[in-house]
């Protein structure tokens, strides 16, 4: 027995695991870390954030602007202007995103070094270790 039951954090249905999954994205905390100091274009975003293609970057915008954390506003001009701000619902996780750097900071060599000790670390992911296989009563998957 896990002691979780219905309505706990993190499990099916509940808004902490909505939160996780939607900041859990490769893009997502780059994307509204680099809107956080005001309305950005487009491409000045592209530069900004290095390494993520036009199609990924308008794909994340887009999704983050359908859970209210940006807002996109196309000006009436010619040549046409697009900019992107953080809604103020999207300017709250900026403080937690400051917080995962800084643990990020203080812990990244420590991950790392886990990371090359590992006798899994070149694992391809997904893939099973032997000991982990395991039917419901404990036993041993060959």
């Amino acid at each position: 027995m896990s002691g979780f039951g219905p309505g706990d954090p993190f499990l099916a249905d509940c808004p902490a695991r909505l939160a996780v999954e939607l900041i859990a994205d490769k893009w997502t905390v780059v994307v509204l870390y680099g809107l956080s100091r005001g309305p950005v274009r487009h491409g000045e975003l592209i530069g900004l954030i290095g390494g993520i293609s036009r199609k990924m970057l308008t794909q994340t915008l887009r999704r983050l602007e359908a859970h209210g954390l940006v807002r996109r506003h196309a000006y009436a001009e010619v040549p046409p202007r697009v900019e992107y701000e953080l809604t103020p619902l999207g300017a709250t996780l900026i403080e937690p995103i400051h917080m995962l750097t800084e643990w990020a900071r203080a812990n990244g060599d420590a991950v790392l070094d886990a990371l090359d000790g590992s006798p899994d670390a070149h694992r391809p992911h997904g893939a099973d270790h032997e000991d982990d296989r395991a039917d419901e009563a404990g036993e041993r998957i060959p």
